[in-house]
């Protein structure tokens, strides 16, 4: 028992490395978003410094997977996808993609605030969405449009954009995105 849990411990920094590059993330932005120095960081990833539940859960919600992911747990067979929803500026965001890489999918609930005044950001990447329900705002550069259930748009992410709702119930859509789009979209601090 004690050398299957050492195997399995001595797996997470390289899996961690991996993840990190897919991701094309640096140390340094991984530092800023969990909290844990750079050095941690990368003993962790080389194996010098042990994994714990103190510096896993950080790294998994940074990278928006399951923890068991992280570890290398064996699958238990279980067909079922448990989301973890990531709730970022009054927004629900519901990962649909368990692997790592680009592209990412999402289903965004987008709260009723018809009022809302728009803040169009401009980030690398490429975005796709589809209204599932309810009526999305879409500012685009120095357009506006309202996209209605069955709708679908894409566009270049260095164009500023943002998404409001666009009447009194909450917009439901799929996003597709890469990893500079996700990062920009669930992982950016403010102020």
């Amino acid at each position: 028992m004690a050398d299957e849990l050492d195997d399995v411990l001595s797996a997470v920094g390289p899996r961690l490395r991996a993840l990190r590059r897919q991701r094309g993330i640096t140390l340094a932005d991984l530092s800023v978003t969990t909290g844990i120095s750079e050095s941690t960081l990368s003993r962790l990833e080389s194996g010098r410094r042990k994994p714990n539940l103190e510096l896993l859960l950080p790294l998994a919600r940074a990278y928006s997977v399951p923890l068991d992911e992280l570890v290398g747990a064996p699958h238990t067979g279980d067909p079922r996808i448990h989301f973890r929803p990531v709730r970022r500026h009054g927004r629900t965001f519901i990962p649909l993609t368990r692997r790592t890489g680009s592209p990412q999918a999402y289903k965004v609930i987008i709260p009723a605030r018809p009022d809302a005044e728009p803040e169009p950001k401009s980030h690398e990447g490429h975005e796709w969405l589809y209204v599932l329900s309810g009526r999305l705002r879409l500012v685009l550069g120095d357009r506006e449009l309202v996209l209605r259930d069955g709708e679908a748009a894409e566009f270049d992410t260095h164009v500023p954009h943002w998404l409001g709702c666009a009447g009194n119930t909450p917009v439901e859509l799929l996003i597709l995105f890469g990893s500079q789009g996700e990062r920009a979209h669930l992982r950016a601090r403010t102020g």
